[in-house]
């Protein structure tokens, strides 16, 4: 059954994207919206640790816990709302993996400010001997457990790079016929190399968009290929596996500074 193709404004709307061996760079529109995404993380982290300062010098009290768990509540809440936009923001604009530094920094920092929005607190709460042993116990498991939800979902276990990016890009050029051209839906996970792909050409599809692979990564944060249009690309290309690593890995060193 024939779906309805929507076509993505900006880089793929005039024509087909052609291949490239330039190393990924963000677009300005992608670079703008993790500026200002980082930004709001930003603030959601200082605010968060404004509240740790304030909960420390106010709320360790017997008479004060309550308040003292609705703010590492609310503190909680900021903190990994900045998590969430600052790996969004990382994957619009990601580092390069040849400053290892920089990479490990950029991509793990929601964990790193995380960890200093509640260590010192949880370290005042069980330290302190004004409050009795309830109210220890309590704060401190309630700290705790901020402290691991704050780290953990501030951890990035696949951190996005450049030269993921340019693999990804040049991996669909390879496959598409030089092009850097992909479908995707509203609601799926990946992006695919045919619009008739029967895992988003179903009853339920209503429409397919198109576009380029940034734009796939950049509008809906897909970044994974299906693997059925790649298997399918493939074989009508007599392509083997090693035949699509080696290329993608000649122009990843053609690249490289």
């Amino acid at each position: 059954m024939s779906k309805k193709i929507i076509r993505v404004e900006g880089e793929a709307s005039d024509e087909t994207p052609r291949a490239t061996t330039k190393q990924f760079v963000a677009t300005p529109e992608a670079v703008g919206k993790a500026k200002q995404l980082r930004m709001f993380a930003i603030f959601s982290w200082l605010i968060a640790m404004a509240g740790q300062v304030y909960a420390i010098l106010k709320l360790i009290h017997d008479d004060k816990l309550t308040w003292l768990i609705v703010a590492i509540v609310v503190m909680l809440a900021l903190a990994v709302t900045g998590n969430l936009l600052w790996k969004k923001a990382n994957r619009l604009d990601p580092a390069s993996e040849k400053d290892g530094f920089k990479f490990f920094v950029q991509n793990q920092l929601g964990a790193i400010l995380s960890a200093l929005a509640f260590l010192p607190l949880l370290i005042f709460i069980l330290t302190n001997k004004n409050i009795s042993g309830k109210t220890k116990g309590i704060a401190g498991v309630v700290a705790g457990i901020a402290l691991l939800v704050g780290v953990g979902t501030g951890i990035d276990f696949n951190p996005p790079s450049v030269e993921q990016y340019t693999e990804q890009t040049r991996e669909v050029e390879m496959l598409n016929d030089g092009n850097n051209f992909v479908y995707w839906t509203k609601s799926g996970s990946k992006y695919h190399l045919y619009s008739d792909c029967s895992y988003i050409n179903t009853d339920r599809t209503v429409e397919i968009n198109e576009g380029s692979v940034a734009q796939a990564r950049e509008l809906k944060n897909i970044t994974e290929l299906c693997s059925r249009c790649r298997g399918k690309a493939m074989k009508a290309k007599n392509l083997s596996e090693d035949d699509v690593i080696n290329e993608v890995k000649q122009v990843l060193d053609s690249v490289s500074p």
